[in-house]
């Protein structure tokens, strides 16, 4: 997967609540999620972003609790890949689940800015920032990740395998 987009980059330790807060969980709906995500610490999120845009993060992003509402409410806003120093263990299982993109690089992490534009190619494990010219690298997607990424998640691929997609 090869994405490009503009850059919206958060700090430590942002926890599912602050994705998407709980008072907003009533519904599985997509587009309402994504209406909702981020609010709490970023009000003007969902009018910035745009399809194939980036989160960029420090430590331990989608810690809290074990909402699968948190990466679906990200990927439903637009963003096509997070990149953060390293994840939650749950968030990053949820996110690979529904088919957003993780990637851990604590060096891009440090180099990126808000609003630089940046392209992201989880098979050659490249991180390309185009408005400073650097160019990061990262352990690409195992085999089952990118296939879940490719599918759009969990379900899609399980129902692709059985052929009842």
């Amino acid at each position: 997967m090869k994405a490009t987009g503009t850059v919206h980059k958060y700090g430590d330790h942002i926890d599912t609540d602050a994705i998407i807060a709980a008072r907003y969980l009533s519904t599985t709906d997509p587009m309402e999620l994504a209406a909702n995500c981020m609010e709490d610490i970023d009000p003007e999120f969902v009018e910035r972003v745009k399809p194939g845009d980036i989160i960029v993060a420090g430590e331990n992003f989608g810690c809290g609790s074990s909402r699968e509402h948190a990466p679906i409410a990200i990927k439903a806003a637009g963003i096509s890949a997070v990149i953060a120093v390293n994840f939650a263990r749950i968030f990053y299982r949820n996110a690979l689940n529904i088919g957003l993109p993780i990637i851990e690089s604590a060096e891009a992490v440090e180099a990126i800015n808000a609003g630089d534009e940046i392209t992201v190619d989880t098979e050659e494990g490249t991180i390309v920032n185009h408005t400073t010219g650097e160019e990061f690298s990262f352990q690409p997607l195992t085999d089952i990740a990118a296939e879940l990424v490719e599918a759009g998640g969990l379900v899609p691929m399980v129902k692709q395998k059985l052929g009842t997609a």
